[in-house]
């Protein structure tokens, strides 16, 4: 599959998960709510890779999965494990107060040490894997480090660029999955697994992705 076609079936499965991320009506509790937003977020960042891809903006769309992944984190930790007061801090109205208080939240590895035993098993695995394999050349990407350097300077090879796309697109199916667990919407039962044996050809392989 070349960078153009992936790049077309990333989109139509983006649309497909897309459903699972409009508002419905209905009282949500602080934590489901804010859990949705970073849903959102999250897929937002899934979006904005497939067109940083598309535009040739290759260094830019790397930097942005680790931002990706950390707000799927963000989102699986308040729905699964985050105190009430830690949820309050993320719903509270934006003022320099509550800004203050709220930089006062776990890191992304403690969020992730606090769902173990509270998130189905495979799922948390996927996660750890992502943080164990790619978070440093990620970081490296956000940060201007040598990854950055040298892969803007001497061009990116398309296995990469590949490997950033599934990944994301992953990470997006993930993010529409806990949509749907957080809607409690019935229609949308199975609809992710569905998704995931359709496209198959755009999403990662079970093992981690190492080479960014």
């Amino acid at each position: 599959m070349d960078l153009n076609e992936l790049l077309m079936q990333s989109a139509e499965l983006q649309g497909r998960v897309a459903e699972f991320l409009i508002p419905r009506p209905g009282v949500d509790s602080a934590r489901i709510r804010v859990s949705k937003v970073m849903c959102a977020v999250s897929f937002e960042h899934a979006e904005s890779i497939k067109i940083l891809v598309a535009t040739g903006n290759f260094t830019s769309a790397v930097g942005l999965l680790r931002l990706q992944y950390e707000t799927l984190v963000r989102a699986v930790w308040l729905s699964h494990a985050a105190t009430d007061t830690e949820v309050s801090k993320l719903s509270a109205e934006l003022n320099r107060e509550s800004a203050k208080k709220a930089d006062n939240l776990p890191l992304l590895i403690e969020m992730l040490k606090k769902l173990e035993g509270k998130l189905q098993q495979d799922i948390l695995e996927q996660l750890l894997e992502i943080k164990e394999y790619s978070w440093k050349p990620l970081s490296s990407y956000v940060h201007g480090g040598l990854h950055a350097i040298d892969r803007h300077s001497k061009g990116y090879p398309l296995p990469l660029l590949v490997n950033v796309l599934k990944h994301s697109n992953g990470l997006a199916l993930m993010a529409g999955n806990l949509a749907v667990i957080l809607s409690g919407d019935p229609a949308f039962k199975g609809r992710t697994l569905a998704l995931q044996k359709e496209f198959f050809q755009c999403l990662p392989d079970v093992a981690p992705c190492c080479s960014l």
